[in-house]
Order: C-alpha cells, then sequence, then structure tokens
C-alpha cells in the first residue's frame, strides 16, 4: 500500500454494508413468476433453506443435519454453475450428475429435519417438493446429454 490510499476500515465497511437492508448479492428478478433460469432457481432453493434453518436450534441432534442440509442444498447451484460453464460434455454430465446427487440428498435430510423438528415439517415438505422437481430437471439433463 503506497502512502496516498486511504486505509480502509474493514469492520466499518461490513457493517455498513449489513445494515443496508437494499442490499442485494443477485439480480433482482419479479418473485410472482416461475423460475425458468436453473442458475436462478438453485440459487434461491439454496437461499430459502438456509433462511428455513437459521432458526433451528442447535444441539446434538441438529447440528449434523443442519450442516448437512446446507451443504447439499447450496452444492445444487454451485455445481450448476460449473456446469454451465463445462469445458466438455464429459465434464457437463459429471457436473449435473452432481446436481442431481445433491439434489437428491437435500430431500434426504429435509425429511430428517422435519423428523428432528416436527414444528418445521410444513415448511420442509415445500422445500422438499422444490429439491424433487430440481432433481427430476438434473435426471433428465443427465439422462439426454450424450457424451
Amino acid at each position: 500500500m503506497n502512502d496516498e490510499e486511504p486505509m480502509v476500515d474493514d469492520e466499518g465497511f461490513w457493517q455498513t454494508f449489513l445494515e443496508v437492508a437494499s442490499s442485494v448479492v443477485r439480480e433482482e428478478a419479479d418473485a410472482s413468476k416461475p423460475v425458468f433460469d436453473l442458475e436462478e432457481r438453485t440459487a434461491r432453493f439454496g437461499e430459502a433453506v438456509i433462511r428455513f434453518l437459521k432458526p433451528v436450534q442447535r444441539d446434538a441432534l441438529t447440528n449434523r443435519l443442519i450442516d448437512q442440509l446446507v451443504g447439499a442444498s447450496t452444492s445444487v447451484g454451485a455445481n450448476y454453475c460449473e456446469a454451465d460453464d463445462a469445458v466438455s460434455k464429459k465434464d457437463f454430465k459429471h457436473r449435473i450428475g452432481t446436481c442431481r446427487k445433491e439434489s437428491r440428498e437435500s430431500k434426504h435430510f429435509l425429511r430428517m429435519i422435519a423428523t428432528a423438528v416436527p414444528e418445521k415439517r410444513l415448511a420442509a415438505r415445500e422445500l422438499w417438493r422444490e429439491a424433487h422437481e430440481l432433481n427430476l430437471i438434473f435426471s433428465t439433463i443427465f439422462k439426454n446429454t450424450r457424451t
């Protein structure tokens, strides 16, 4: 750093950033319309799971379930981004296969959370349906991709 560059107060920057209620880390989309863009849809799924799990009390039973569910549900979108940037058809099919597995794993852990935290059963069911739809989409893409 040279003498002309002002020092950045990291803590102040992040505090200001977090205080801005209108801060958005994605492009705005009309929430009333169905999302056909898989990158956006998988990102929204991961975000919804995170919001769903925030109020869940962490204890010996839920700790592992929460970690596994967050990992699987957010990996669906991350792996879809990787598939979208694939360098070959084989790479694309492999990444789509991973999306398929992670969406299936999300379904499993949503079922487990619904059992461990019965008051979250209805919300878990809605997320399970979305995970199921994503799984069907990725299964179809996987089956129809020729390598």
